[in-house]
């Protein structure tokens, strides 16, 4: 059951630190800094994070002890907390620096008020989710198991997963328009 209640969360880790990664490329074009080892960086720390999970999921399957469970819990608040702090440090970052941008600048207060909001619902949606599994691993009546808890579960997943997903693309819904290129000639 462990695996079950912590695979989703390295999943939604894993996508929502993309935007992490595409906001520092955005961020270390616009400084002209080198942004090249981003990907490779990202890519890293993603594959260190999946190969200490699946090394306490063997741990577990091998030998069932509540002491490596706290550890493997605890371990999923602190990635959460990472992630909540990438949030915070890069979508900070691009939000002042789109608010340095001169005021006639096209597009600027809408994507000043898309950064900031999904910056700020990213954090706390990551920063929720580290405290709610911290209490989960210390507390044995905070359980996150759907079996135990099923209303303080749909709460959780509410305000960590769905709600911010929802507004998340709700915020990034409208997409730039294509661009037609005067080469291009559909057939008719």
């Amino acid at each position: 059951m462990y695996v079950l209640l912590d695979l989703p969360g390295l999943l939604f880790f894993t996508t929502y630190t993309l935007l992490v990664l595409f906001w520092a490329e955005i961020y270390h074009q616009a400084r002209s800094l080198p942004a090249d080892k981003l990907r490779t960086f990202y890519m890293a720390i993603n594959g260190a994070i999946y190969f200490i999970q699946v090394c306490i999921w063997i741990y577990l399957w091998i030998n069932d002890n509540s002491v490596v469970v706290v550890i493997g819990q605890v371990f999923i608040a602190v990635v959460s907390f990472v992630a909540a702090l990438g949030f915070l440090f890069y979508g900070g970052r691009l939000f002042f620096m789109l608010r340095r941008f001169p005021i006639e600048s096209k597009g600027r207060r809408k994507k000043l008020h898309e950064v900031g909001s999904v910056t700020a619902i990213c954090f706390s949606c990551f920063l929720i989710r580290c405290f709610v599994v911290v209490l989960s691993a210390f507390d044995k009546d905070a359980s996150l198991d759907v079996l135990d808890h099923p209303v303080l579960n749909l709460i959780y997943y509410m305000l960590v997963e769905i709600l911010p997903s929802a507004l998340v693309l709700y915020i990034l819904r409208k997409l730039p328009p294509k661009r037609i290129s005067a080469q291009y000639h559909p057939i008719r």
